[in-house]
């Protein structure tokens, strides 16, 4: 997470702003009951971890640590479109994140806000009580549905986000794949 932002071109993440996320993780994985290995797998796919990752634009804002559905959590306002390379904006870029923003990140992306789900309502929506629940869960955070096919690999957005959630909660991280997207 230290060498985390470079792609963003803003500053990496501190010592200090490393453990107010594992911190936030900790506190909300105790209050929403949502596992905190999870949202640390989420975390690290939707922001590699970097506290001041742009906010993405889709059909809504994403920002935060976990680009949650039009949350309030962020520290940097610039926002990219989709389709489009780099950052658009003006916006503000927080240095150092403060512990509240990053808790407000975690909470946006794990317990939802008035807009959309977080990981917590996915995991109840989604149907299963097995181990898939989490992959499940991180389809629908992600795309908003399973398709009925059940194919965790069909449907919007990122179609390899299940799988690449899975292998993070595996240890898997640098293998090659054969996903594309």
């Amino acid at each position: 997470m230290q060498a985390s932002c470079a792609q963003w071109g803003v500053p990496d993440d501190s010592d200090e702003e490393v453990a107010e996320m594992k911190t936030a993780m900790l506190d909300v994985a105790a209050s929403t009951g949502v596992d905190a290995r999870l949202i640390l797998a989420v975390v690290m796919q939707e922001s590699t971890g970097c506290v001041r990752v742009i906010t993405t634009e889709y059909s809504v804002f994403n920002p935060g640590l976990m680009q949650s559905h039009n949350g309030t959590g962020t520290c940097n306002t610039n926002n990219a479109a989709l389709g489009l390379p780099g950052v658009a904006g003006t916006g503000v870029v927080q240095t150092p994140c403060p512990a509240s923003e990053i808790e407000q990140m975690i909470t946006d992306g794990t317990n939802g806000t008035s807009s959309g789900d977080g990981l917590k309502q996915c995991l109840q929506k989604q149907g299963n009580t097995d181990v898939s629940q989490y992959y499940r869960a991180a389809r629908m955070y992600n795309g908003g549905s399973i398709a009925t096919s059940g194919d965790l690999g069909q449907g919007c957005c990122t179609a390899c986000y299940a799988s690449d959630v899975a292998n993070r909660l595996v240890g898997w991280v640098n293998a090659a794949h054969t996903c594309s997207i």
